[in-house]
């Protein structure tokens, strides 16, 4: 798994801030409600995916995987926070995912293209976290995190793969465009938090 999550680290622009962390330890039970949403999101956008490309056959085998495998990890989370006492409701959503697809092409294959490119990101960046909070967490959720670890380092590499089918050609520049805005996004203080919020100032 150290492999897979240096690959991610290169990837990224930039670590998650070390204040996020404490916004993050800080808020526990909103973190868990949050990932919750982001499990079922995950799972929606593959499948909508699936709905639009019919015709890519290894988009929609990897998709079913995907969607299948992040409503699992829904499930566990739910599971979690029944345990913990922590009512799953509705969140206001993080600026992160709207401010990655603002740049989103509106025609195909571009389209196709640029969202599995912010797929791939997203996965990449639910990785990376995972990975730098589990050390501060209790043993239930550090095993839970870190057992997380494997399915999103594949979720990124599908991703990133089935975006360079699609274009048929190099995507260096527009992966290289979206991570700045990543960095930006990741780096910027943020009013709320949540699970890919920028860090909260005190």
């Amino acid at each position: 798994m150290n492999e897979a999550l240096q690959d991610i680290h290169r990837f990224l622009p930039c670590r998650t801030p070390d204040r996020w962390i404490e916004n993050a330890l800080a808020n526990q039970d909103l973190m868990l409600i949050d990932h919750a949403h982001c499990e079922k999101k995950a799972a929606s956008t593959a499948l909508s995916l699936m709905y639009r490309y019919v015709d890519n056959v290894t988009l929609l085998n990897k998709m079913s995987r995907l969607a299948r495998e992040e409503l699992r990890h829904f499930e566990q989370v739910l599971a979690i926070m029944k345990k913990r006492g922590v009512t799953y409701d509705h969140l206001t959503p993080a600026r992160y995912a709207a401010g990655l697809r603002q740049e989103v092409r509106s025609d195909d294959p571009g389209r196709l293209v640029d969202v599995l490119i912010v797929g791939a990101i997203i996965e990449a960046r639910s990785c990376e976290r995972f990975a730098a909070l589990a050390p501060h967490l209790d043993d239930t959720l550090a095993d839970f995190y870190t057992g997380l670890l494997k399915s999103e380092a594949r979720h990124y590499r599908d991703y990133l793969g089935l975006a360079e089918q699609a274009a048929g050609e190099s995507i260096d520049h527009r992966v290289a465009a979206f991570l700045a805005i990543e960095k930006r996004l990741i780096e910027s203080p943020d009013e709320v938090f949540r699970f890919h919020s920028g860090p909260v100032p005190a």
